[in-house]
This record gives C-alpha cells, structure tokens and sequence, in this order.
C-alpha cells in the first residue's frame, strides 16, 4: 500500500476514525494492528522481518538494563558492549542478506574470474523487503540511546513494537529516534483527539506532498526516465536537463513521502522529526547534508561519525571519518558502486570545502568581494547545486560505466540549439506537459523561497494568512492534483524512489 494509491486514501480515514473513538488505554494497540496490515499489504511474510528486529532489540533494550545491575565496572561496560554487538551483528546480517548478498557474490565472482577461478552459482533468489534499511536503522538507534543511558529499556513490548513500525514512516522514513517517538507513544492516552489547527496542519501538509509527487515528481520521472534510458540518443542540452529534472524529481518524490508521513502523524497527535529543509538553497555541501534527508544524515553523524571521532582528534582524522561516513551512506541507498561513488563524491565535496576554506576567505578580502549580498548567496546556490547535481547523475544512472558515457556525450555533444527547436520536447514530455512541469517546479521553488525566508512549513505560513488566501490555496492544490496528476495504467511504475532503498 502506497500513499498515492486509493486503497491508503480509504485506509487513512478509517484508521483514525477507529484511533479517535477507541478507549484511550488499547489506542496504540490500533495503531500496531493497522501499521502491521499497511505493511503486510506488500509481502505478509516479510513482517516477520520487523518482527525480529523487533524482538532482538527489544530484548537487547532489556539485557543492556538489567546490566547496569553488575557491580563490577569492567565487567558491565564488556557485557553492555556484547549486548550491543550482538544487536548490531544480528540486524545487520539480516540487512546484508536481503540487500547485499546478490551484490557481494557478484563482487566475489569478478574477484574469482579475475584470479582464473569458477564463479560461484547464486543459491537463490532474494527479495528486496520494502523499508529494511529504514526500519531497521530506527532499531538499532534505540539499542544504542539504550547503551548510552539516553532513555530507559521500554519495558511494554506491543509499544515498542509500534515504535519500530509506525505505519506513516515505516516504509521510508523520516527514521525517527526513540527518546522522541517512543515517548510520545507512552503519552498516547494523553493526546487531546479533536485538535482543529493541528489536524488542518497535517491535512495541508499532505495535500502539499501530493502536490510534489503527483503533479511534479511523477510527471518529471517520465521525461527523467526516458532521458537516462536512452541517453545516447541526445545531446547536451537534454541531457542536463534529465539531470536537473531529476534533482527536482527525487527531492519532490523523497520529500512528498516524508510531507504525508509527517502530516498523516501529525492528524493523530504526534510530531515527527523533519526530513527536509529547502535543500536547494543550500550554499554548501555541508549546509546542504543539513537540509536533506535530515533524519538519515543525522543518523549517521551520531551513530557512526561521532563514535569514530568526529573531528575531535585532527583534520587528517576528520577527513577520514567523512570519507567513511559518506561512503557507508551511499552503501546504505544501495548495493551498486555507483551508489558508493556517489556518497564519495559528497564526502570528498566537503573535504575540498574545508582545505580551501581559508584560500576562499583569503581571496575575497583581497579582491574585495561583498559576500553579504543576495547575489553571492546566488552564486553558492548554483555552485553548489550543480556539484549535487553532478553526484545525481550517478544515483540515477543504472551504472558506473552508464554514468560514465552519460557525463562523456554531455562534453562531446553539445547542442545549445536543442533549446530553440523544439528537441528537448522530443524527449518524453510534449510541450504542454512539459510547461506544466515547469510551471510545478515554479510554485516549488516560491514555496521554498517562503519556507527559507520566513521558516516556516507551508502549512504553518498559511495559517498567518485570512481564510480566503488560505482556502484559496487548499482548493488551488486539489483542483491541480485532479486535473494534472499523473495517473493511468503505468501509474505503478511511479511508487516513491526511496522504496528501493
């Protein structure tokens, strides 16, 4: 079950329906039942996936409490560690199971066909789960705020069930942590049920994900698949263009899910954490990982970057400790190099961002650059969304070597005139689509400028606004969702990019 599928829009309703009118004391067991169900509508064998993680940690949570019982202080911090390893190894193997065991034997295979050796013949077949590096990453957060004494062991086993999943953020995120969602799902009995401005809130903020996936997102994957498909059929011009557009398209299509899983939340009284903040305003690489895909990136800081040292012992150390972080990011989205090369690309962004950082101050006192003004601040934004922009081009491409041609014809074919000839309309969208793609991009990037200037959500800058403004927009919305949605028989090929993941 999709969000932007009718069986979720009969689904959502009738879940929190059911939620306002249960007594207060089994609300969340409702909502275990209905999250279970909204995964099991993919493959009901693989919730039995959740419930191991679930369980494993669960009883991780447990044995690292009761720990903290042994008097003596090397003997607790060695058994907590074990505890911890064993949640870790455990849930991590299933995660390499699943999403890297067909690509660790390819990698085997090309170790052994390179040394003369017989490949090894693939036992079976494995099937992605949908969602198991999400929530599977949520698991293992709450064994480590555990570990660290951040939260104490939920002791209710169905509660922490429905923490691990939640069915608005099971599937892609945001990957919420314990010390938030946890509580409030101990508070549930407390939440006021009738709550006009938050439940309006969160409706708003699900039509405005709609809006970005079912009018920009889906109608720009269509020009964005055809261009990456067949590159070889264009030139330069669009050829950047399908690049562009798909810079735009996963952030509408990635952002649209975390808009409706926050706001869908957000109807039945509880906060998620924010996933996206206008990442294309960003003007630095750094400042961009702050805005994007907030919930992963801050993940690994804490759990992965920080332990290994941040930048507590030198710079030589710090650069190590990115590069590592950036490659197991890219390692997380996928198992393909070309995934890999991608979270190098960001990672070695940021070390070259730091080692010329005094050249760059240097050089704009001297040539007395104004750097307070909106039009340098224009100028990072460009940099430094075409750097991004370059490493999409990885991400998207079905290879290295994909990738790779892709960038080589970009050089070798230039053809400016594709602007002026009608060519770049040749390429899976006609005109009119085409206009309306742009026209959605427009509205985007003026939401975002709003949302960057004031700082505010749109559904928080509406509610500033008189009603007629506000209703105005609401039906503005709706009416283009109807009419310039992106629907019909192949509507399925759209599911949201980051179900992959």
């Amino acid at each position: 079950m999709v969000f932007n599928s009718f069986s979720f829009l009969l689904f959502f309703p009738i879940v929190v329906w059911i939620y306002f009118i249960i007594p207060k004391k089994i609300r969340y067991i409702w909502l275990l039942i209905a999250s279970y169900y909204f995964y099991m509508s993919w493959n009901a064998r693989y919730a039995l996936l959740i419930a191991a993680s679930t369980l494993i940690t669960y009883v991780s949570g447990l044995l690292l409490e009761r720990a903290d019982a042994v008097s003596e202080q090397e003997k607790q911090a060695s058994l907590k560690k074990w505890i911890v390893a064993g949640s870790f190894v455990t849930n991590l193997g299933i995660l390499f199971f699943f999403k890297y065991f067909d690509f660790a034997l390819s990698v085997l295979n090309r170790l052994l066909g390179g040394l003369g050796i017989g490949i090894v013949e693939k036992p079976f077949d494995v099937l992605l789960p949908v969602g198991i590096s999400f929530y599977t990453f949520q698991a293992l957060s709450y064994t480590m705020d555990v570990y660290r004494g951040q939260l104490k062991a939920e002791k209710n086993l169905l509660r922490y069930a429905l923490f691990v999943s939640f069915f608005p953020q099971l599937v892609a995120g945001p990957i919420e942590r314990s010390t938030s969602l946890l509580g409030q799902l101990g508070r549930v009995h407390e939440i006021k049920l009738w709550n006009y401005d938050r439940i309006t809130s969160g409706l708003s903020m699900m039509l405005w994900g709609y809006f970005m996936k079912m009018v920009i997102a889906d109608r720009l994957a269509i020009y964005v698949d055809n261009v990456f498909d067949n590159y070889t059929q264009y030139g330069a011009t669009v050829l950047i263009l399908g690049a562009v557009f798909f810079a735009f398209q996963i952030y509408c299509d990635f952002g649209s899910y975390s808009l409706i899983a926050i706001g869908s939340a957000k109807v039945m009284g509880f906060t998620l954490m924010e996933n996206f903040d206008t990442p294309y305003f960003s003007r630095s690489i750094k400042e961009f990982w702050r805005r994007w895909h907030i919930s992963l990136s801050t993940w690994f800081r804490d759990y992965l970057y920080i332990p290994l040292g941040g930048s507590r012992k030198g710079k030589i150390r710090t650069y190590v400790n990115l590069m590592i972080t950036f490659l197991a990011s890219g390692l997380w989205h996928g198992a393909s190099f070309s995934f890999v090369v991608w979270g190098g690309l960001h990672g070695l962004y940021q070390i070259i961002g730091s080692v010329l950082k005094p050249c760059k101050r240097k050089l704009t006192d001297a040539l007395r650059v104004k750097t307070d003004c909106y039009s340098y601040e224009l100028l990072q934004c460009i940099i430094t969304f075409v750097l991004v922009d370059f490493a999409w081009i990885f991400f998207r491409a079905n290879s290295l070597s994909a990738a790779a041609a892709y960038l080589g014809r970009i050089v070798r074919h230039a053809d400016p005139w594709a602007l002026f000839d009608g060519s770049v309309f040749a390429a899976g969208l006609s005109m009119p689509e085409f206009l309306v793609a742009v026209c959605g991009l427009l509205i985007l990037l003026a939401v975002d400028r709003i949302r960057c200037r004031k700082g505010m959500q749109l559904d928080a800058y509406l509610n500033t606004q008189s009603l007629w403004y506000r209703w105005g927009v609401y039906i503005f919305l709706i009416c283009s969702i109807l009419i310039f949605g992106i629907y019909g028989t192949a509507y399925d090929a759209t599911e949201f990019i980051y179900f992959q993941f």
